[in-house]
């Protein structure tokens, strides 16, 4: 087998292993592991369309050679703007989510333009979103959580409608598929993949290297904001303290699919399967009780694990 059949595979490879420890470790109830309950598989979907959104956009960003560490932070006021306008000022459907998704789209922009003009590190200008963006929300709401969903009324329904499965996880395919298609038939999608593989060449073969940034970054917070209003709805409140630590998921998520830090690299199938397998693993924790510190810990030994595998692998390739 090939080497690079390897690496695609290596993924579903990782996702059986972790599927693997959840049946031998899952707590029982009545001799059946409480992990193969249909509505344990159910809540584990639910749980992973969330990050599952977020990591796709990480992996188009990642795979132009960037990264995005405000994606939690615009999950954040995503959610918060939503609940706030819809529930609180009584705002239509279409203009609440509307006025969500421009606000992270605009945050997105505005790191994407700094990124792509200044020339500034994507670590540095995101870090700075993600603090930015969530003081921003805290400001909305004056540092409030706004209850959505716990009542009979229109905005009750509509949020309910949300949360029960109807709309979470389709929406997690949908954007996932988006991402597939985009950088399997587009051109937009091949710059990707150009400019992160070599900002240089993809320049001087004529991409317009800043304008490729531009729109990553802001396809970025629009699929962030998406996952903030499902977000909302799911845990019937709009908090500006939501999606702390999203990012380190959604990176763990695109590192695990084989998406490489250094650009240029990585796949939204992939990225698929690592949230899968991500979401059973924190599921397995969450049935025998690890907190939810030494999950973080966990995730971060992950990523490090699935980077030295990357390299290992980068040069095997090399010198094949």
């Amino acid at each position: 087998m090939g080497l690079k059949v390897r690496q695609w595979l290596r993924p579903f490879a990782t996702l059986i292993a972790v599927v693997a420890l959840a049946t031998i470790f899952s707590p029982t109830r009545d001799g059946f592991p409480i992990f193969w309950n249909a509505d344990n598989q159910l809540n584990i979907l639910r749980q992973v369309s969330e990050i599952g959104i977020l990591a796709t956009a990480m992996t188009l960003v990642i795979i132009c050679g960037g990264i995005d560490l405000s994606v939690g932070s615009l999950l954040a006021l995503s959610g918060t703007i939503f609940a706030y306008t819809f529930a609180r000022k009584d705002w239509p459907l279409a203009m609440a989510v509307g006025s969500a998704l421009f606000a992270t789209t605009a945050f997105g922009l505005a790191s994407g333009a700094i990124i792509a003009r200044l020339r500034m590190q994507p670590f540095i200008v995101t870090l700075a979103a993600m603090i930015g963006s969530r003081g921003f929300a805290r400001w909305v709401v004056d540092n409030a959580t706004i209850d959505v969903g716990f009542g009979t009324g229109y905005v009750d329904r509509v949020v309910g409608f949300i949360a029960l499965k109807r709309v979470v996880v389709p929406a997690f395919l949908v954007v996932a598929m988006f991402g597939y298609g985009l950088l399997r038939f587009t051109r937009f999608g091949r710059y990707l993949v150009a400019v992160g593989g070599s900002e240089v060449a993809a320049r001087l073969s004529g991409i317009n290297v800043s304008w490729v940034k531009l729109r990553v970054y802001a396809l970025s917070g629009f699929l962030a904001g998406i996952a903030g209003i499902i977000h909302a709805c799911q845990n019937h409140q709009g908090s500006p303290n939501a999606g702390v630590a999203y990012e380190l998921d959604a990176i763990a998520a695109a590192v695990i699919g084989g998406t490489s830090l250094a650009g240029g690299k990585g796949g939204i199938v992939g990225t698929v399967v690592g949230t899968l397998a991500l979401g059973i693993l924190s599921n397995l924790l969450g049935l025998n009780n690890v907190d939810e510190n030494t999950q973080w810990m966990l995730k971060a030994l992950i990523i490090v694990g699935a980077v030295w595998l990357q390299s290992v692998g980068a040069r095997k390739e090399t010198l094949a």
